[in-house]
Parts: C-alpha cells; structure tokens; sequence
C-alpha cells in the first residue's frame, strides 16, 4: 500500500524509530476480518456450536470472532436471518466499552452504517430506550436497515445534528456514544479509498467536527452518566488533544480509565502538547494495528460529575390522532397470525401511527415533533384500505413461535436461497400470512396460497449475485 508522504512524515515525527518501522510494517499485513453475534437472537455459544466454521474469538467482546480472509459470512442465510453483523474487530469495542445496560436511555450519536448500534442494542436486550442519530440523510438509509435486520425494537433513528438534539434530549441519556467522523488514518487497509482522500486539511476540518459534537453529547448527558469518545485515526489533534480540550472546556466531566486488553495501549498524555503532560489523559486506551488483530483505534470513556447541574426535560404523550378503527385491521392481523406474540402488552412500548405506517414506539420520550425522524419506534406495517400489511422490520423481530403458520428452511435447503432472491417457492401452506424461517430464525413473510408462497421479502433487502 503506498501511504501519502505526508502522513508517513507525522507518524515518523509521533513515534519512537523501532516502533515507527513495526507500524510502517503493518501495513504489508493482511487486514483481520470479524463477525460479531447478534445476542438479540442467539448467544454466543450457541452460534458457535450451529455453525462449523473457524471462528477465533475477540478478545475485547464476548460476542465478536475472527474468520478466514477466504469465507464470505454475507454469503450465507444466516446473514440474512441477522444472526450477526460483519464488523471490523477494533470497532467492536467503542460499544464493548460503554457497556450500556437494560432499560437504560442510550444515544449512538453518529450512528451510521449501524454497526455499534446493533452492539448497544444486544447489551440492552430490547429494554429501555435507544436513540441513533446521523446526520447524513444517505447514510441513514443504511442505518434503518441494518436496525430491522437485526430486529432492533426499541430504537427510535433520527436524522440531525447534535445541537438540534440537544434541545429535545437536555440531560436525557444515561451513556452516549460519539464514534466520531474522523481522518479514517486507521481505516487505510480497510479503506483504501481513505488513503487518497487524507490530508493535512482533512484533521483540521474533522477537529471542527469533533469538537461541536463533543459539546452537543455533553449537553445531552444525566449527571453521573458515561460518554465514549471512539476514532478510528491516529492523530492526536483528534484524540489526546480533543479530550484535552473538552476536559479544559467541561470540568463536570471526568477520565474513566478504560482497562487494557492484551496489545492495547494507554493514550499518550505527552502528545495533548501540554508541557506538563496531561495526566488525565493516560486512562484513555489506543489501538495499533501493528500491536493487535485489528485496525487502529483511540477510545476515551467519560463520565459526567454526579454533582454536575441537572438539566431537566419534559416527558411527551404522543395524541392519537388516528381511530381505533383505523387500527382494527391491525389487531385482526396480530390475532389470527401473530397468537403468541405479546409485543402488544408491555407497558414501555405503545403502539402509534404516522400517516399510514404503524409503529410500536418507546415510552417516556420528549416530544420528537421538531426532529427529522426516519424511524419513530419498531415499525410493524402499513394500513392499506383497511388492510394491514406487515413489514419485513416486523418478520425480524419476531420469534417463530409468536407465529401461527411458519415455514421453516433448513440452512442448505435451495428453496431458502430462492426465497431471500425474492423467487416464489413452491411449498404446501395453509392460507394467510406466514412468517419464513430459516433454522428457526425468522427472514420475512410471504402469502399461502395453495401449493406456493408469494414471496414479501423486501425488495431492497433480497440477495444479490456476486461477491
């Protein structure tokens, strides 16, 4: 890989000689490749012992693994059954390290494609409420879906900036999450393309960034409760320097030390510039992709002062603005095909509408009126002259036993990969709506209709040929 001049420069003038080579070096390496388990649908060991795949377990999560550069994991329905989410290993840990908890309010505050967002949601357990955020309009897009694939249900996305959020969620979360936008000086064996667009430019305008987020997620913040500042680039004005300044500009808020894994390192406090050397900075934790199997990374776990001044917000009831009537096809619908499901009587949860669209939404949140929402909860369906019809978001967040009629593919059954091309599949079925399996995990629906089933996979979700 040819690394920019410039950039080789920099790190020559960070590092020590002998490391500078052996970081140089990596580069020559072949990138680590990751998985990680998706506990919102099977745990860990159980998906080990399913599967004969050669899975190596990361150290720093309990649900992430590294396969061999040959596999091809998105080649498989269980991909498709969102069983897990391709991930690069070092980036499983911003999540790892939050450690958000059940029933606790949780921001992911530059969320986009989701891959954290899936992680946060597993250790929440569908309890609680999660708030993710980009405010990039096509990257949200992506977004939403990988939070259906993996049958995420109590998130609501949004699509803003942070000091737009700020003025509906004051002093709102118990942990947020900034997996910052940064240089991406870790990501250029992931990303080639990151190597041609840095620059010099490229860290200033990110420091920018950064630090407008910083102050927005600050305001967002309980007393008491956690942010973790993550990057994936190594240059100190984005990390060391950073936090160094938002310390200087927050002193409500405090280093927690982040515990080292093996080939982790402490934050360098020398490189804040402070001739003193930041202290405070030693508790955050860096990533080197010539020191672990991973790319590079820099983490700063914070905590905001349990004495700090609470700000207050005003919890929202939604108006029903709709009739019961217009819900009627609904309830019919989850009566006669969905007999088990008890989606409908936990009191954290409410059913709404927009527009036509139903939704089973979070309680307990400030009016989401002045936000740009693409998602305001689980979304369940659409009502249609009456008729209700479910969507694939719904089918992902089921269970197969909350269905009265279910189809369920073995793994290495052709008619499963027919099914999720978006092909009908020739199959026996009673009448009505059927959620579709594979090995007990739910895909989507399709319609019985005599020997056949018309399929209702998503159009945008369907598999693609190739690589």
């Amino acid at each position: 890989m040819k690394i920019p001049e410039a950039f080789s420069n920099r790190m020559k003038k960070w590092l020590e000689p002998d490391e500078y080579q052996a970081f140089i070096a990596s580069y020559d390496n072949m990138r680590a490749q990751g998985l990680r388990v998706n506990r919102l649908k099977i745990c860990p060991d159980s998906f080990v012992q399913r599967v004969d795949w050669q899975l190596d377990p990361v150290p720093w999560t309990e649900d992430g693994f590294y396969y061999p550069d040959t596999f091809r994991p998105a080649k498989h329905p269980y991909y498709h059954a969102g069983l897990y989410y391709i991930q690069e290993p070092s980036a499983m840990a911003p999540a790892a390290i939050l450690n958000p908890q059940p029933g606790e309010k949780v921001l992911d505050l530059c969320a986009a494609p989701g891959g954290k967002t899936t992680q946060l949601a597993a250790a929440m357990k569908g309890k609680g409420i999660l708030v993710v955020n980009d405010n990039n309009p096509n990257r949200v897009k992506a977004l939403v879906k990988n939070v259906e694939l993996y049958g995420v249900t109590n998130a609501i996305v949004t699509n803003e900036i942070p000091d737009r959020l700020a003025e509906v969620f004051p002093g709102y979360f118990d942990r947020i999450l900034v997996d910052a936008p940064c240089s991406g000086e870790g990501m250029f064996r992931k990303e080639p393309d990151m190597v041609k667009s840095w620059s010099e430019q490229a860290i200033e305008m990110c420091c920018g960034m950064q630090h407008d987020i910083l102050k927005g997620a600050a305001r967002m913040l309980r007393p008491g409760g956690w942010l973790l500042y993550s990057t994936c680039t190594f240059a100190p004005e984005e990390n060391e320097q950073m936090i160094a300044k938002f310390l200087d500009e927050h002193p409500d808020f405090l280093v927690v030390p982040i515990p080292l894994y093996e080939g982790w390192e402490h934050g360098r406090p020398e490189w804040t510039l402070n001739a003193g050397a930041d202290s405070r900075i030693s508790g955050t934790a860096r990533l080197w992709p010539h020191r672990v199997r991973g790319e590079g990374h820099y983490l700063a776990l914070l905590q905001k002062r349990k004495d700090a001044v609470a700000t207050s917000f005003s919890e929202y009831t939604p108006e029903k603005k709709w009739k019961r009537k217009e819900l009627e096809s609904f309830y019919v619908f989850v009566k006669e095909t969905l007999p088990q499901w008890k989606g409908l009587v936990s009191g954290e949860f409410a059913v709404t509408m927009h527009e036509d669209r139903v939704f089973l939404s979070p309680v307990g949140l400030p009016s989401l009126k002045p936000l740009r929402l693409a998602r305001q909860g689980w979304l369940l369906g659409t009502v249609k002259k009456n008729r209700f019809e479910p969507s694939q978001a719904f089918a992902m967040g089921l269970v197969k036993e909350d269905a009265a009629r279910v189809i369920d593919f073995a793994a290495d059954d052709p008619d499963v990969i027919r099914y999720v091309k978006g092909e009908t599949v020739m199959r026996q079925v009673g009448k009505g709506w059927v959620l579709v399996c594979v090995d007990g995990f739910p895909l989507g629906w399709a319609k019985g209709a005599g020997n056949m089933l018309k399929n209702m996979y998503s159009a945008g979700w369907r598999w693609q040929d190739g690589a």
